[in-house]
């Protein structure tokens, strides 16, 4: 837990030295380019270092996460030509792995997943938000980055889809293919990521009155086709058929604190709703996101594992929350969102950190091969 904390404040800190650089033209003098040009080279360094940061934090873990021991498992599978479930896009990518390596080396597969949802998620935020350090400090105490260590095919996937979200927002055929093609190859990956297809699609319409009771009606109908949907989702994940998923009784109040989170962002952007709403196509959109993940967690609370859907319509709010913010013109009231917003997520981080061992998380208790003699006993057996 200690050192969860320390990766959170370093990381928030280096995230505070990350400036905005306003755009660029002629009237500009050079003096103040000049510094523009020395802002951009300390944003790229400071993002370097976060990444570094996050990058073998993941790397470096052994047996942390839920299902860590499923995905040695399978990984051997796959490279023993087993039979498997997973998606041959991950299937190639841990063959092209472990022949590298010259072995079934899990912590390599590990370490490539960390790296490229690091990368992904820092590029999103990089170039999604209006406020690298708000967006950062959202991702990190709303614990999105340590359930990364939980089913990397699925974070990867996220992280695609929600970067597949800037070729909507100006939308031309060329961003439309480009949004459909990302989609697929990260499908690849984990097929959930198909859902966002009509998902976002449907974000991105322009909503009228009878959109919003539309969806509202379907919260309300949804529960009373309950066996048909849960034999619809078995049917496209036969893996959970027989689980102890499907065995478990579930409720509304298991997801409360997801649709509070988000009926709080839906406060904040009707506060703010003509200045950071209505002329912005993706705060719109992600406003749009925000409704349809309240209806899906309330409506469809009987699906086990439904936060593998809702994820997609949750996660852009990292974007939207400092997006709409910024567009504040008072400053002390923009500075009192600012603050609010962080303290909010610094609580829900502490009652995260709290829940981190349980079944279902368990990225905690961090343990590291490099500490870890078992795991260098193996591998002197090996050579």
């Amino acid at each position: 837990m200690l050192l969860y904390g320390l990766i959170t404040v370093t990381t928030i800190a280096l995230a505070y030295m990350v400036k905005e650089i306003p755009v660029m033209t002629d009237r500009l003098s050079s003096r103040y380019a000049l510094r523009m040009c020395r802002q951009d080279a300390v944003n790229r360094v400071v993002i370097a270092a976060i990444f570094t940061v996050l990058f073998l934090a993941g790397a470096l873990r052994l047996e942390v996460g839920n299902d860590y021991g499923t995905y040695v498992v399978t990984c051997h599978e796959i490279f023993q030509r087993g039979f498997v479930v997973t998606e041959p896009g991950f299937n190639l990518v841990v063959r092209i792995l472990y022949t590298l390596s010259g072995k079934e080396d899990y912590l390599l597969m590990f370490a490539v997943f960390a790296a490229a949802i690091a990368a992904v998620f820092l590029k999103v935020i990089k170039d999604g938000s209006d406020s690298f350090f708000l967006s950062f400090f959202m991702f990190m105490t709303m614990g999105i980055y340590f359930r990364t260590y939980n089913t990397v095919r699925y974070y990867f996937a996220l992280a695609l889809a929600i970067y597949s979200i800037r070729y909507l927002v100006d939308i031309t055929k060329e961003d439309f293919i480009k949004f459909l093609l990302l989609i697929l190859f990260a499908a690849t990956f984990h097929k959930s990521v198909l859902i966002v297809i009509p998902m976002y699609l449907i974000a991105m319409l322009p909503w009228g009155k009878w959109m919003y009771i539309l969806m509202a009606a379907a919260t309300v109908v949804t529960p009373f086709f309950g066996r048909v949907i849960m034999d619809i989702a078995l049917r496209l994940y036969p893996s959970y058929r027989n689980t102890v998923y499907i065995e478990q009784e579930h409720t509304v109040l298991e997801n409360l604190p997801v649709v509070i989170g988000c009926a709080a962002t839906l406060f904040l952007c009707f506060i703010c709703y003509k200045d950071g709403v209505k002329n912005r196509r993706d705060n719109k959109m992600y406003f749009h996101m925000c409704i349809m993940a309240i209806a899906l967690y309330i409506g469809c609370y009987f699906l086990p594992l439904v936060t593998r859907l809702g994820y997609y319509l949750v996660t852009p709010m990292i974007l939207l929350v400092p997006n709409v913010i910024c567009s504040v013109r008072d400053e002390d009231q923009r500075r009192r969102l600012k603050l609010v917003t962080c303290v909010v997520c610094a609580i829900y981080f502490l009652y995260f950190l709290t829940t981190a061992d349980e079944v279902g998380v368990r990225v905690l208790p961090y343990k590291s091969f490099l500490f870890h003699d078992r795991y260098w006993l193996n591998q002197t057996d090996t050579f």
